[in-house]
């Protein structure tokens, strides 16, 4: 396999793993808790889903054709409140996903060197998607910390729990 391929490859399962956080910590939530503000200048779970949701829509729609940051797009609208259900803001969760894997299982190898715009600026595709892997990590971890926040010592932690690296390390070890 090549090298352009197993990167492709790569990002989608790491783009997956990430998603995967958000969905294990909304899970442990009540639709009240997704309005929840850590102070009164923080982003509660609800803005940071709509911002991701506007994110990706105009970052991966006709991604290899058009500039990623869309005329249609209001970014400084993500950062409102806005009153949406649970249901709603979970399927707003998974059209704004939907739409990044869609968008990576599109490319080809040879695409990764082509050039696209966002905000006009010009960017190889995988530098692109370089940029939106540290993008959605970062609030990804904002999302897991309010929830942690919110569920303290009931919150089901999503890596090692805290003192067993131990154990785990000798389980990956008996794995082998």
């Amino acid at each position: 396999m090549k090298l352009d391929q197993t990167f492709l490859q790569d990002c989608i399962k790491r783009f997956e793993y990430y998603k995967s956080l958000g969905d294990k910590t909304f899970d442990q939530l009540e639709e009240k808790d997704f309005y929840y503000r850590p102070s009164p200048d923080s982003n509660n779970i609800a803005i940071i889903i709509q911002h991701m949701y506007g994110n990706m829509l105009s970052r991966w729609t006709n991604f290899l054709a058009e500039d990623g940051e869309k005329d249609w797009r209001n970014r400084d609208a993500e950062f409102e409140d806005m009153k949406a259900s649970k249901q709603d803001l979970l399927s707003f969760w998974s059209e704004g996903w939907n739409c990044l894997f869609s968008a990576l299982l599109s490319l080809t190898p040879e695409d990764l060197m082509a050039t696209i715009h966002i905000r006009s600026e010009p960017l190889i595709v995988y530098d692109a998607i370089i940029r939106q892997m540290a993008h959605y990590p970062y609030h990804v971890g904002q999302i897991v910390q309010i929830g942690k926040m919110i569920r303290d010592k009931d919150f089901t932690s999503l890596s090692i729990p805290k003192g067993a690296s131990q154990t785990f390390n000798e389980q990956m070890q008996q794995k082998r």
